[in-house]
């Protein structure tokens, strides 16, 4: 019996010694080494480790890194662990508060930061107005995370492939889409780069890019993390970068994207706003642990919880995410604590769960903008005078892009058949022919003078 036991023992060591050498040489090889290299760096590993010196000896079950045993019968109580901590740089008063940190950007780029911001909040009132007078169908503002925006894109590399849900649109204006562009994908017109084929605010660019939004909650998750996976393969030196709300965080391809990229090595860096709303839901009622930063070391994915509305503090921890993403092949999620001061879009009345007054606390106490505003004056880099003189020019620049924008015809109507297959089939062709003949038997109740003609 004792002589069993011996074998049964040894069988289980020499058992534990290769599935562990699997293991490694599994993860090695999808960091880019070869089999071989893999296979020698495993053995230097293995050989280097502690031998088995019985089955009680530690826990050595495959699906946990449990290193001890216990005989405390104790749950862990998720209410009684101190939540994640909020990094910042500086204060709602534009302060710095720890010199180190200060990440001693030039003058010029941090007036390019205020600039893009304001202009796009700009743009935001503008649009969403207009959508009041029936002028577009649909806007979704930015107000109170443009910090988030602009704070993660200028730390990014511009080739870094981007996927947005829907209130990134800072993130584009700072890459270099026009105010052109956005309001012609607003109204969908002829020089609209999708032809008029997605809501307004589902903005899209190859040449930037920034690849084009879907309306579908947390879609574009489990796809960043393909994408990163395909760029690992390809080793090129860049990285997927996702932005999602923390409503979008509770759905199923969240979860499915977070192990995938992690388990795979994925060079890709989540960056969660957490506004606080998702779409009128208030995070209390969203989730009962500490926010979505907690989530990532169940993932085995490094994370940090910052101030999404100090640009700095956005900026440094991209920046930091972005090497760390790159040099170990890793995902990496970034939990923005930030609030969205509008309504979640142009179908919402936020006034139906919270308070004007709470809305009005964080736009003139916390808001990004007027944080960075502080901080420029304080270096001598910015002054009332200019501020206004700016916000003139910038109201004019959005003013006269979207007067531009309107006068435009919508796109030819064949278009809406295109861009699916290579070469139109024939009952795409049948469809177009119907539409036509439909269109010209009843042209006195389409407004086809507005489009740009089909050819007879």
């Amino acid at each position: 019996m004792a002589r069993n036991l011996h074998n049964l023992l040894l069988r289980f060591n020499l058992h534990l010694r290769y599935c562990g050498n699997r293991q490694i040489v599994n993860r090695l090889s999808l960091r880019g080494l070869s089999t071989s290299q893999s296979l020698n760096l495993a053995s230097k590993t293995e050989s280097s480790t502690p031998s088995i010196k019985g089955p009680d000896d530690v826990p050595r079950y495959p699906g946990s890194r449990a290193t001890e045993w216990t005989t405390h019968l104790k749950f862990l109580d998720p209410d009684r662990i101190e939540g994640i901590p909020v990094y910042h740089v500086m204060n709602s008063q534009g302060v710095v508060m720890g010199e180190s940190q200060d990440p001693k950007l030039p003058e010029d780029m941090v007036v390019d930061m205020y600039q893009t911001m304001t202009l796009l909040n700009t743009m935001d009132k503008i649009l969403y107005e207009s959508q009041r007078q029936g002028r577009i169908s649909f806007y979704l503002t930015n107000f109170g995370e443009e910090g988030t925006h602009i704070g993660s894109a200028a730390a990014l590399n511009p080739k870094d492939l981007i996927f947005g849900q829907y209130r990134e649109a800072g993130v584009l204006m700072w890459r270099g889409f026009t105010l052109d562009e956005f309001m012609d994908q607003c109204y969908g017109n002829e020089s609209d780069v999708a032809h008029g084929r997605q809501m307004p605010v589902h903005y899209g660019s190859k040449d930037l890019h920034f690849v084009t939004i879907s309306s579908t909650i947390a879609t574009q998750i489990p796809q960043a993390s393909g994408a990163a996976y395909a760029y690992k393969r390809a080793q090129n030196g860049l990285c997927a970068v996702c932005y999602f709300g923390e409503g979008a965080a509770s759905e199923g391809d969240a979860h499915a994207a977070f192990n995938f990229a992690a388990t795979l090595d994925c060079p890709v860096i989540f960056i969660c706003r957490n506004n606080g709303y998702a779409i009128s839901t208030p995070t209390q009622e969203q989730y009962r642990g500490d926010g979505i930063a907690s989530r990532a070391p169940g993932y085995g994915m490094p994370c940090i919880r910052v101030d999404g509305n100090d640009i700095f503090a956005m900026y440094n921890v991209t920046k930091a995410a972005r090497e760390i993403c790159l040099s170990q092949s890793r995902p990496i999620l970034i939990e923005a604590m930030t609030y969205r001061i509008g309504h979640h879009s142009t179908s919402d009345d936020s006034t139906a769960y919270r308070s004007v007054d709470e809305v009005n606390q964080w736009d003139k106490v916390e808001n990004p903008i007027l944080r960075l505003k502080k901080y420029m004056i304080a270096q001598d880099w910015w002054s009332e005078e200019k501020d206004k003189d700016w916000m003139k020019e910038n109201r004019r620049r959005v003013i006269e892009a979207f007067q531009a924008a309107g006068k435009k015809k919508k796109p030819n109507p064949e278009l809406m058949f295109g861009d699916v297959y290579d070469t139109l089939t024939k009952n795409l062709q049948q469809q177009m022919q119907y539409m036509k003949e439909h269109v010209e038997k009843y042209k006195e109740n389409y407004p086809i003078d507005r489009f740009n003609s089909w050819k007879k």
